[in-house]
């Protein structure tokens, strides 16, 4: 009996390395949004990534190539998001219910959407609601405020191609983590 299999190597979900050097990121309104890499654990200092992250980090693999874990790394401060720019650090789940799939997708999402209100949906049910319109007109002045050249990271100027299709990934596994909030626990909060 002959047996074939194709043996695939492990696929870390969160990179020890970026490619081309430099992390993708998006701004919308304000919001600075990033792909979740060790690079950035080891700027921000690993306490203040979050348990749940750094164990995402650690222990995931990723389920279909090009999946990302999405966060909103920080909020620059306008009027547009108010009450939001403390979040900071925070995984992005969903975009007006849809599950985010990497950066590209999130860019693509917030490109076409065409609805009154842009929903960001974060761990721990966390909501973040901004009017459409309000934060496409905000978003030049944050940029300019800030000295920021781009809204975008010049890799997301692309047309965005869907690599997941093929993989039928279902709701639940997208990003989920081997370990949860109750596993860590108390003793968890105390190692870190």
């Amino acid at each position: 009996m002959k047996v074939k299999t194709v043996l695939n190597p492990r696929v870390h979900l969160v990179p020890y390395h970026i490619e081309g050097g430099q992390p993708s990121y998006l701004i919308v309104a304000g919001l600075v949004f990033t792909p979740l890499s060790e690079a950035l654990i080891d700027e921000e200092c690993e306490d203040t990534i979050g348990l749940k992250l750094l164990a995402k980090a650690r222990y995931s693999l990723a389920k279909f190539k090009g999946e990302q874990i999405v966060i909103l790394s920080q909020v620059l401060a306008n009027e547009v998001n108010i009450g939001y720019e403390d979040m900071s650090n925070q995984q992005v789940l969903k975009f007006n219910g849809v599950l985010i799939k990497n950066i590209r997708h999130l860019a693509h999402l917030v490109d076409s959407c065409k609805t009154k209100y842009l929903v960001f949906e974060f761990e721990d049910n966390f909501l973040v609601v901004l009017e459409r319109e309000a934060a496409v007109a905000a978003s030049p002045c944050v940029l300019k405020d800030y000295g920021i050249p781009s809204e975008r990271s010049s890799d997301l100027l692309e047309p965005y191609v869907d690599l997941s299709e093929d993989n039928k990934a279902t709701d639940h596994d997208i990003g989920d983590s081997p370990v949860s909030n109750l596993e860590i626990g108390f003793d968890g909060i105390l190692w870190a």
